[in-house]
């Protein structure tokens, strides 16, 4: 039995963290999902990117799209929505299987939108009527900007998938966003049953403080930070606020562990699966890392609900001068950064794209 096997009769769903049409069309997705108990994917600008600059199977979409006067961005939605839909029926059987619990793909809104609350509503609701799949979540950031957008999101019965989240404080203030969402259906006699994951990123903790970090510390901050998160959250659903939004038909905001390839060379090449374990949450992962796992991972102790040693090491980090709290904040500002400059590729990306195809006529 494979590694991810066993991982997942452990509790936690495997999805990966990469589509490209490839994967689709060639049937390697669809063996992951028969051979290594892959149950969704994630996508993000970055991987989109490389698929299109790396390839030639999207080339004739985006001739045919730019003949039409389509520009970069409507181009790359379309594109996205084609594979993601498809992505999305594969999956449709484990979405009904388990209820909607599982089978999930995802589909990020613009991050130029991400400081304007009002249009990324709109364009989560467009995006997810777009593609017209019960399985598909739309991707907004969990920053401060971003947290009306989830909660009016999930009142308008959108699926999220809420990313950019680095801590226990930036957990909490998605998951508020969620519940508030979701009491609001319930007391507009809605059906409270939407869709949502919380991303918490994992190794850019330690690849932040890589350089700084005692030996006796190294690639064991993100570890701590998601044991202190998944305390968070096992409170939460131990909460009465969430029983009686339960006892009504709810679902579970699902804490999802995302950025879980290793960074450092000299560390461990799973070690952000091995240690991440945890019943009732997801472990997004690259390709590189799914195939390292079901070749030589073992599954690890599961994480306690409640926290085992977080604080101890967090405190050790405080003690080193690492002041976690505001590497959180500086993480999530970073993050943002990138997902502007990560679109802002893309973009560019199509449109050289669309050059050279118009050239060679």
């Amino acid at each position: 039995m494979h590694a991810t096997q066993q991982l997942h009769e452990a509790g936690q769903s495997l999805w990966l963290d990469n589509i490209t049409r490839d994967l689709l069309t060639g049937g390697t997705l669809e063996r992951y999902v028969d051979e290594l108990s892959i149950t969704g994917l994630t996508s993000n600008p970055t991987i989109f990117d490389h698929a299109i600059e790396n390839t030639d199977a999207y080339d004739e979409d985006i001739r045919i799209g730019a003949s039409m006067g389509k520009a970069a961005e409507e181009l790359f939605f379309e594109l996205a929505l084609d594979d993601l839909t498809q992505a999305a029926d594969l999956f449709a059987p484990v979405h009904e299987r388990t209820d909607g619990v599982d089978g999930w793909v995802s589909l990020e809104v613009s991050p130029r939108l991400a400081y304007d609350p009002g249009t990324t509503i709109a364009e989560a609701a467009r995006l997810h009527g777009l593609a017209g799949r019960a399985n598909l979540f739309i991707k907004i950031p969990g920053t401060a900007a971003g947290l009306p957008a989830i909660e009016e999101s999930i009142f308008g019965g959108v699926p999220v998938n809420v990313t950019l989240l680095f801590s226990p404080e930036h957990y909490a203030a998605a998951a508020e966003a969620y519940l508030r969402g979701v009491e609001r259906r319930v007391q507009a006699d809605l059906d409270p049953a939407v869709g949502s994951v919380a991303s918490v990123f994992i190794s850019r903790w330690d690849k932040a403080v890589l350089d700084d970090a005692p030996a006796e510390l190294r690639n064991r901050l993100g570890i701590a930070v998601a044991k202190r998160t998944y305390r968070a959250y096992r409170e939460l659903l131990d909460s009465d606020r969430w029983q009686r939004l339960a006892n009504l038909g709810a679902r579970p905001q699902r804490l999802l562990w995302a950025s879980t390839g290793t960074k450092d060379p000299d560390a461990s090449d799973v070690l952000y699966v091995t240690s991440l374990v945890a019943p009732f949450t997801v472990n997004t992962m690259p390709e590189q890392t799914l195939h390292a796992f079901a070749a030589h991972g073992e599954v690890g102790d599961p994480l306690p609900p409640d926290g085992g040693d977080a604080d101890e090491v967090l405190a050790a980090f405080g003690a080193a001068g690492i002041e976690v709290d505001a590497l959180a904040a500086t993480l999530q500002r970073d993050g943002a950064e990138a997902f502007d400059a990560s679109w802002d590729d893309l973009l560019a990306c199509i449109t050289t794209k669309t050059d050279a195809l118009a050239a060679a006529g």
